[in-house]
Order: C-alpha cells, then structure tokens, then sequence
C-alpha cells in the first residue's frame, strides 16, 4: 500500500531536521512509526495515539 500525505513547510522542515538527526529517511521514519502503532492492541488506540502526540508536540517544540 501506498500512503501519501501532506505537511506544510514548516512540518516539513521539522521532519527533515529530525530524521537527520536520526540518520533515517523521512518515508522510513513514517513507515516504522505506522508499522509500530500498527502493532499495538485496538484497545490501545487512544492511549497511543495520545501519546504520539505528545512526543510529537515535544519534539517540534524542540525543534524550533
């Protein structure tokens, strides 16, 4: 499956940033991230989807 997605410049620059501090590539990072909230129990789903953003909020604060 083939998933595309728009961020805006600012997203976007703040995904690059990231990724080269992590040394992966922006479609790899979205990838594991989906993979890895893929494989959590349905009954996890708000939990974890509050939780990724939060780092998320955490991270692009950082990142500013």
């Amino acid at each position: 499956m083939h998933i595309e997605f728009e961020l805006s410049g600012e997203q976007a620059q703040q995904l690059q940033a990231l990724t080269e501090q992590l040394g992966v590539d922006p479609s790899e990072l979205a990838r594991s991230t989906c993979l890895e909230f893929l494989s959590r129990p349905a009954d996890d789903f708000v939990q974890t989807a509050q939780q990724v953003l939060k780092k998320n909020r955490e991270l692009y604060r950082r990142l500013a």
